[in-house]
C-alpha cells in the first residue's frame, strides 16, 4: 500500500501544476485537483490503475472537458510507470458529468480533440511547465 501511496503522490505532482484554461492559476491552487482525488491501485505486474476525480471551478461543459484532456495528456507524457488512466468529474459538480466522463475516457474522442489545432494549443499551454 505504501507503494500505491507513493505512486499517487507522483501522479499528483504531475497534475497539480497544470494551469486552468481560463485563469493564471494551477489546478492545485484552484482545488480542481486534490491529493484525495488521486487513487492508484496495482492491477498487474508493475501496472497500475490511476483514477483521478477533479472538480471544475465552474459547472461549465467545455472547460471541464478541456481540463480532463489536460490531465490525460500530461499524464500520458509524464507518468513513468505503466498505467490505465480513468478520469472523472467529482460527483454532483457538473450538469453533464456522465457525458463528460465518457468523453474524456474515450481514446478516440481524446485523439480527435487533440487533432483540433485550437484545442491542442490550449492543452499545450496548460500542461507545459512554467520555466
Amino acid at each position: 500500500r505504501a507503494m500505491e501511496h507513493d505512486r499517487a503522490m507522483e501522479v499528483y505532482d504531475i497534475i497539480r501544476t497544470i494551469r486552468d484554461p481560463e485563469k493564471p492559476n494551477t489546478l492545485e491552487e484552484l482545488e480542481v485537483v486534490t491529493e484525495n482525488g488521486v487513487e492508484v491501485q496495482e492491477i498487474g505486474e508493475e501496472e497500475y490503475l490511476v483514477t483521478i476525480r477533479f472538480t471544475p471551478t465552474v459547472p461549465h461543459c467545455s472547460l471541464a472537458t478541456l481540463i480532463g484532456l489536460c490531465l490525460r495528456i500530461k499524464l500520458q507524457r509524464c507518468l513513468p510507470f505503466r498505467h490505465k488512466l480513468e478520469i472523472y468529474i467529482s460527483e454532483g459538480t457538473h450538469s453533464t458529468e456522465e457525458d463528460i466522463n465518457k468523453q474524456i475516457n474515450d481514446k478516440e474522442r481524446v485523439a480527435a480533440a487533440m487533432e483540433n489545432p485550437n484545442l491542442r494549443e490550449i492543452v499545450e499551454q496548460c500542461v507545459t511547465e512554467p520555466d
